[in-house]
């Protein structure tokens, strides 16, 4: 495989991102079969894209973006924040003051090549260098679920059928040390 750059993001990728954001969500929604979820897929690019400018904005600070680039094509995307509103409100806030990892998205033409595994370490590397030694990652796509147990066990909440029959909502806690060792 050719090389891959792990960078942060700079002003001149945010429209390639914007078109990234949009051709990896729609991706994703039309495998997990919610194609048809037009304002939900709009709703997640915006989402996406305001976390993207809170990078801007406070330089790494409120959101940490890091982009895998491949060919001076952003080919990844990963990046940590507060938890969510939502992760609060399914653990009755036992999550509320940790780091969230997300934003882990990897182009569909270079998933499986070990591009999101790349990302995540380089992100844990940068989470234990800024002394963050917890985070909490959640999935609602099921794809995304089987990677994520693979890679860091069984989660610690599982909400069966959130999404609707079938669609269960994941949230794992775990120690950045502890993963990064596991590597």
């Amino acid at each position: 495989m050719q090389q891959v750059e792990i960078r942060r993001p700079n002003l001149e990728d945010y429209q390639e991102l914007h078109h990234f954001f949009r051709s990896v969500i729609t991706d994703t929604f039309a495998k997990e079969n919610l194609a048809d979820l037009v304002e939900d897929i709009e709703q997640e690019i915006m989402t996406k894209e305001r976390y993207l400018k809170l990078d801007y904005e406070s330089l790494g600070v409120d959101r940490y973006f890091l982009l895998a680039v491949m060919n001076e094509q952003i080919i990844g995307t990963i990046e940590y924040g507060p938890s969510s509103s939502l992760i609060h409100e399914l653990t009755q806030d036992s999550l509320k003051n940790m780091v969230e990892i997300g934003t882990v998205f990897v182009h569909p033409k270079y998933q499986q090549r070990g591009i999101g595994s790349l990302l995540f370490t380089h992100l844990l590397i940068s989470l234990r260098n800024k002394g963050i030694v917890e985070f909490c990652l959640d999935s609602g796509y099921s794809h995304a679920q089987k990677y994520w147990i693979k890679k860091l066990g069984e989660p610690d909440y599982w909400f069966e059928n959130y999404w609707g029959e079938g669609n269960d909502h994941m949230i794992w806690r775990r120690q950045t040390n502890e993963i990064l060792e596991s590597e």
